[in-house]
């Protein structure tokens, strides 16, 4: 089985606990106005390689990983990539490897064949990070492309099978930071039990230049990163340091 993979980084420290190998598969089917990695969006623009070929690179870094650090795949979407992603983690399971999914969800779907590779996805994963992109639907379409309807499904799913989370939700004045949307996703959150982190991403525009080199138009040119203040109330209401 072969993935599409855009990039590689070997000693991350922030896509989950302790140190991590990074895979950056390549495809999405959200077009998120902030999206910092464009490139990543066209699948067939990565590389191809194998499950074998990427653990074979990861486990080089093992020695530094720790207790607690492993892989982790994010994108793009690793979900478009579900049968890629589910012989390297059963693989890595083998050798012992702590596993973590970097995802917007978009693919999810309790629907036919790809709902049963979910399920034995999750099997050997351990650890999920996931994007509220917007809480509200008019809202979601418009900041994605897409719904968020199936979106917030999964988390019910995942919460349904206490698949640990880390929650992150990215700031950006004038869309997400709205103390009125805050609240509906904190009271969204309130409802998850499955919860070990909740992460607020303060809005960036330093994907312009990848934007300008594609020829793709940035609609957020105006849009300023948060206030301090502004970064800091997200926190409250959110309640991160609850968890």
């Amino acid at each position: 089985m072969e993935g599409y993979v855009h990039s590689f980084e070997s000693f991350g420290s922030v896509d989950g606990p302790g140190v991590r190998f990074l895979v950056f598969v390549s495809g999405c089917p959200l077009r998120c106005r902030y999206c910092h990695n464009p490139d990543t969006w066209n699948m067939t623009d990565g590389t191809r390689y194998s499950a074998d070929d990427v653990l074979s690179k990861a486990l080089r870094f093992k020695p530094y990983w720790g207790t607690n650090g492993g892989i982790t795949v994010s994108g793009g979407e690793p979900l478009l990539q579900i049968d890629f992603l589910l012989e390297l983690f059963t693989k890595a399971r083998e050798k012992g490897v702590h596993t973590c999914i970097d995802t917007s969800g978009a693919p999810f779907t309790r629907e036919g064949p790809w709902f049963e590779k979910f399920e034995r996805l999750m099997a050997v994963t351990d650890l999920l990070l996931v994007d509220i992109k917007h809480i509200d639907e008019e809202e979601h379409l418009k900041l994605t492309g897409r719904t968020g309807k199936n979106i917030q499904d999964m988390f019910r799913y995942l919460d349904d099978i206490n698949k640990p989370i880390w929650i992150r939700h990215v700031l950006v004045p004038g869309i997400t930071d709205d103390d009125a949307y805050l609240t509906r996703t904190r009271d969204f959150i309130r409802t998850l039990h499955n919860v070990q982190r909740i992460d607020v991403l303060p809005y960036h525009s330093l994907g312009i230049a990848k934007y300008q080199k594609l020829g793709i138009p940035y609609t957020l040119t105006e849009t300023q990163g948060p206030t301090a203040e502004r970064y800091r109330n997200a926190r409250t209401i959110l309640e991160c340091d609850k968890y």
